[in-house]
């Protein structure tokens, strides 16, 4: 069983940033590849960024492009979401993500065996 706890959300205005942080509670954090993803109200959950085990691959959702960046740093068991450029629309839940052994990145939620319990941002216009 691995715990995840995200922190770093708010409120922020449009066009500001946010750093999310994901830290995992296991001795063996780079087994796992992470991602994150985001729950609007009213809509299905939906991926946004993912990393490799090694950190070496990532890749983010297409209207996120340009403004969110995910990294993780092993040594500290935690992955990052660096988002920038905030808009009303990226309002939402965020949630990380953790997956045992897999090799590149993963996109479906499905996939994913372990999640934090979420964290709000909230972009105002």
């Amino acid at each position: 069983q691995v715990q995840l706890t995200e922190s770093g959300g708010g409120l922020v205005q449009a066009g500001g940033s946010l750093r999310l942080s994901c830290e995992a509670a296991t001795l063996t954090f780079s087994s796992y590849a992470m991602g994150w993803f985001r729950q609007a109200p009213g809509k299905e959950r939906e991926f946004v960024a993912a990393i490799a085990r090694s950190g070496g691959w990532t890749t983010v959702r297409d209207s996120v492009k340009g403004r969110f960046t995910i990294s993780r740093d092993n040594a500290k068991n935690t992955v990052y979401l660096q988002m920038n450029s905030l808009k009303p629309e990226d309002t939402a839940v965020y949630y990380c993500a953790a997956v045992l052994k897999r090799l590149g990145v993963a996109t479906r939620s499905s996939v994913y065996d372990y999640w934090g319990q979420g964290t709000q941002v909230t972009v105002s216009s």
